[in-house]
């Protein structure tokens, strides 16, 4: 059996995969470090709008609009990590498909 078998191609695409690989969780990292600070700086300024808070009507309508900004902030925050992970999936499976060309 004297046939060469070629490695460099699935060798560049497994180190290719392993650079998706960091890049998606350095973006990662990044935007779980973004999402942090986006917390901190909502409840602190919650905090301070609770301060001012004098009658029971404003407490509770300054509650359901804490909710509704804090469950906003979430949802945009979940859709920047879907982002992530739809574009890693995306770019590996373009790798993936390179290799069998």
């Amino acid at each position: 059996m004297n046939a060469n078998v070629d490695f460099q191609k699935p060798f560049e695409t497994v180190q290719k995969l392993m650079n998706l690989q960091a890049e998606a969780m350095t973006k990662a990292f990044e935007q779980q470090q973004k999402s942090g600070q986006q917390l901190t700086s909502f409840f602190q300024s919650e905090a301070e709008k609770a301060k001012q808070l004098k009658t029971p009507e404003e407490v509770i309508k300054f509650n359901i609009d804490a909710n509704k900004a804090l469950f906003e902030l979430l949802k945009n925050q979940g859709e920047a990590f879907t982002t992530i992970a739809n574009d890693a999936r995306e770019a590996a499976m373009a790798e993936l498909q390179n290799i069998t060309k």
